[in-house]
């Protein structure tokens, strides 16, 4: 498989677009920064990735279960979360650009061109002064830092900063029909949220016993100042958040199951164990004992694609101070061998995936530019290697001429087929055009009628990823495909 590069990666971009995968919001008013739509590939593309998640957390789990809470919640809740007075980035503007950056990302940026250069001493002194002012708020310190480091903007290659300020990234707006009767609210900047303030409800009518689980998939908010590498940062995203709800003093035990079980989850699509790794967290957020990112090696470096967080009882503990409602779980296994019964608020491991981020590492992961030269001839393909479950296009039926009866006959099998996998029909262009067309979208098989069909009710199917073709009885196409994309395979 040919190496992703930087500028492999600017053809799966163009790719996305070419073939209805991702297209930039808004193109005709000249677009929307930071803000993607999903083509009907595309779409098709992020369903199967929800489905392989929701399948794996909530079908194979026993005790999980999935909810979906709405978008608009109290305002109380942010105050609760932190998120109201805790949600910002240190910001800065440089003057000559008019340029706006992340303070600490500029920091860091700059730590990493000293280690690139063998300047380990002065990175580690960089990144010791910058953590110590992340960790007191002080932002005129970011500043200063910036300056002595000579750090200068990337347009205008100038020093010539503003101060340092926190910009909140939650989207407000307001709620009511009239604006002197409205109130202020949020749009969510992440769905952990709208899990945490359903606890009790899931729990009492789902009868659900300590240790289980809630997952949700949803849309979430930030307004990201800096936002950039296609869809890795984006104003609107989509997250695949599981907390799991545990007797406090079990929490590090479901912390490791769930850190290896996530990366299985990963490896479970083919992907090289080289490609992902462990980033644990040194700097703790105040409500976690315990942090951890599985980061993906994107052609601009490893960035995280999932996070796993021992986020202790601060959550329900909070939403129970500041609603004034319980949050406590009542544990009768407590009252085994003559242990007193309790109630307890419990601790919580979360698993949080961007649903966007992985949408991207299935594009660059499938992706390949295959040379198929020989001796007599140049040729070549972009093929998507998806695993057949998350195809967005499962068989494409084809006739090999658009006369004597095959077109009626392969839209007989494409209406049959059809009621059980997402096919596509084309008759357009020589067969081998119409291949290439398949291969460019991940479909795993092609089925050409030909007049033979006709005759004796087969077919020739024609492998993506081997290019080889077997001729088949059309009566076993539900069974062979059925079993080509059968989610079995992933959740093995």
């Amino acid at each position: 498989m040919s190496k992703i590069t930087d500028e492999v990666f600017k053809n799966v971009v163009s790719h996305a677009k070419e073939y209805g995968f991702v297209f930039p919001s808004s193109e005709i008013y000249d677009g929307l920064s930071a803000v993607y739509d999903y083509g009907q590939n595309g779409a098709e593309l992020k369903n199967n990735i929800k489905t392989y998640w929701w399948k794996s957390m909530v079908q194979m789990h026993e005790n999980i279960v999935g909810i979906d809470s709405a978008i608009f919640m109290h305002p109380k809740i942010w105050k609760a979360s932190g998120h109201v007075d805790g949600f910002a980035d240190p910001m800065i503007d440089n003057k000559d650009s008019q340029k706006r950056y992340r303070a600490d990302q500029l920091i860091e940026d700059k730590i990493a061109a000293l280690d690139a250069e063998g300047k380990t001493d002065e990175a580690e002194v960089l990144q010791t002064d910058m953590d110590a002012a992340l960790k007191a708020e002080d932002l005129q310190r970011l500043k200063e830092i910036i300056i002595d480091a000579r750090i200068v903007c990337p347009i205008s290659k100038t020093a010539n900063w503003t101060d340092v300020r926190q910009f909140n990234l939650m989207f407000s707006t307001q709620m009511g029909a009239m604006a002197e009767e409205s109130s202020e609210i949020y749009l969510r900047p992440e769905t952990a949220q709208g899990i945490f303030v359903n606890f009790l409800n899931v729990q009492k009518s789902g009868r659900m016993k300590i240790p289980f689980g809630i997952a949700q998939i949803g849309k979430a908010f930030r307004n990201e100042v800096i936002a950039r590498q296609f869809i890795i940062r984006m104003r609107e995203f989509e997250q695949m958040e599981m907390q799991f709800f545990v007797r406090p003093g079990t929490e590090m035990i479901w912390y490791d199951y769930w850190k290896q079980a996530r990366l299985k989850w990963h490896l479970g699509l083919g992907t090289s164990a080289e490609k992902y790794r462990y980033h644990d967290h040194t700097k703790l957020a105040h409500y976690a004992n315990a942090a951890v990112d599985i980061e993906y090696d994107f052609p601009f470096g490893f960035k995280e694609v999932e996070g796993i967080h021992s986020r202790t009882d601060f959550d329900l503990s909070q939403h129970q101070k500041f609603s004034g409602k319980k949050m406590q779980y009542f544990d009768p296994e407590l009252g085994e061998d003559g242990k007193p019964y309790g109630n307890y608020i419990p601790f919580v491991i979360e698993t949080s995936i961007g649903l966007d981020r992985m949408f991207l590492l299935t594009m660059i992961n499938a992706y390949e530019e295959e040379d198929l030269s020989t001796e007599e001839r140049q040729d070549s393909r972009v093929v998507l290697r998806f695993p057949p479950a998350l195809a967005p296009v499962k068989a494409a039926i084809f006739p090999l001429t658009k006369k004597d009866g095959l077109p009626e006959k392969a839209r007989e099998i494409m209406d049959r087929l059809k009621l059980d996998f997402a096919v596509q029909y084309e008759e357009k262009d020589a067969i081998g055009k119409r291949y290439r067309r398949q291969d460019a979208i991940g479909t795993p098989i092609c089925i050409t009628v030909d007049h033979q069909s006709l005759e004796d009710n087969t077919v020739t199917i024609r492998h993506r990823d081997s290019m080889e073709q077997e001729r088949v009885p059309a009566d076993q196409l539900e069974k062979i495909i059925g079993e080509l994309v059968s989610w079995g395979k992933l959740l093995a």
